[in-house]
């Protein structure tokens, strides 16, 4: 047995001797008082038109289109502590989605996992259960979760989350600084059921081991955070980061910061790696609205590397559609969101980005360029029976020299309900 797997088999069991315990202990108390079990029931229509016979292969013959329905559920129930030294508990997600439409020749949105045959699955889904022990302010999680760190950040842009299986501590030890260190060795992507090794670029490689570190101060306006990773064989990467907000009379200003430095690691699987990014992004928020300018810089010969199915969400000018990660890539973002509160209608956004890139060394081409626009309308009910329902309209369109032309829409209803 590994040791990896002794550590999971030992908190799993002792999480779970401790629960089946609890209604005759009086440990019970933070392991019950503190849970939550909410259900979110998440509708989501996908529909992408690929443009100038730049779309997938089928049969021959060009994809005109990616177009399916699905409806999910996604069940997360989450237990407090038990008392004591040191206190345990359990955290688990049940998660199922079913196909309401999806013809022949239209797969591939990433709502459904796809068959051999081409033809997407009628439904899909997967349990992951994580155990937890806290001693202090420090916490040692065990299992499957829904992982969203800055060095790796899990995908929740479909029907289903993506999530990994490790083992992760997080310490709050010292005031304003969190301390995070673990391994996670097994990925669920977003449109999987199963549980695959972590890869690149569809290259497995061993463990992605990880550690980090976040120090807030300034009244929590500034933080300053340091990453490390590896995914064992394939790549290694560092991430650091500067965030501030600043307020000045009615406006609030912000920044973001950021370096990213990869390459090749160990054995080198996927071949001689060198990515680094270079980006920032700045935000002047006043009433209802905000204003957003970003500039992203990649610099090497590769891509920006993250694990498979992951978000690519640590790059300033990544969206819906397209990230502006491709070798030697500059790109630079204007943004504007405004909240319908100011005009009498609270609970209702709306977002419109443009991005443009250049100099792109992909496609045999030395100085491609691309471009995107993209759109979010949204609103959540305030009150009433359906308190709570979001409803999201996201409209985008993609031009590439190198790659798939686009335009897309996506209409997302969710609705989440708290059962504890």
């Amino acid at each position: 047995m590994t040791v990896r797997n002794a550590l999971s088999l030992a908190l799993l069991t002792t999480a779970g001797s401790m629960a089946l315990a609890l209604p005759l202990s009086s440990q019970a108390a933070g392991f019950i008082d503190d849970s939550k079990v909410t259900i979110g029931l998440r509708n989501y229509y996908f529909n992408r038109n690929f443009l100038n016979h730049t779309g997938p292969s089928v049969n021959g013959n060009d994809q005109g289109q990616a177009a399916e329905w699905t409806q999910s559920m996604i069940i997360d129930a989450r237990s407090g502590f038990t008392q004591g030294t040191v206190g345990f508990g359990l955290d688990a997600l049940v998660l199922g989605a079913v196909k309401l439409d999806s013809g022949g020749g239209s797969t591939g949105s990433g709502l459904l996992p796809k068959h051999d045959d081409g033809d997407s699955a009628d439904s899909y889904g997967r349990v992951a259960v994580a155990a937890k022990a806290m001693l202090s302010k420090t916490e040692l999680k065990v299992g499957e979760w829904f992982a969203v760190l800055p060095i790796l950040r899990a995908d929740d842009g479909r029907a289903l989350p993506q999530t990994f299986q490790g083992a992760q501590i997080t310490s709050n030890e010292f005031d304003g600084l969190t301390l995070y260190g673990g391994q996670f060795w097994k990925n669920s992507q977003r449109n999987d059921a199963s549980r695959e090794e972590m890869s690149y670029s569809g290259v497995e490689g061993d463990d992605f081991n990880f550690g980090g570190g976040e120090y807030k101060f300034n009244g929590n306006n500034t933080l300053v955070g340091a990453w490390h990773a590896r995914l064992e064989d394939v790549y290694q990467q560092s991430y650091v980061q500067l965030t501030h907000n600043q307020p000045i009379g009615d406006w609030v200003l912000s920044t973001n910061l950021g370096y990213v430095d990869g390459k090749d690691e160990g054995a080198a699987k996927a071949g001689k790696l060198d990515n680094k990014v270079y980006q920032g992004s700045f935000t002047a928020k006043t009433g209802n609205n905000a204003f957003t300018l970003a500039y992203q810089h990649l610099d090497g010969d590769t891509k920006f590397m993250r694990i498979d199915g992951a978000s690519g969400g640590t790059l300033v000018n990544d969206g819906f559609t397209n990230s502006y990660d491709n070798p030697e890539e500059r790109s630079w973002q204007v943004r504007h969101d405004y909240n319908f509160a100011g005009l009498g209608i609270p609970g209702m956004t709306l977002m419109n980005r443009y991005v443009s890139g250049d100099n792109i060394k992909a496609g045999g081409r030395d100085d491609a360029e691309e471009w995107g626009r993209e759109s979010e309308l949204a609103y959540t009910v305030q009150s009433g029976t359906f308190k709570n329902l979001n409803v999201k309209w996201r409209n985008s369109t993609v031009r590439r020299d190198v790659g798939q032309d686009l335009h897309e829409n996506r209409l997302i209803f969710n609705y989440p309900l708290s059962l504890l």
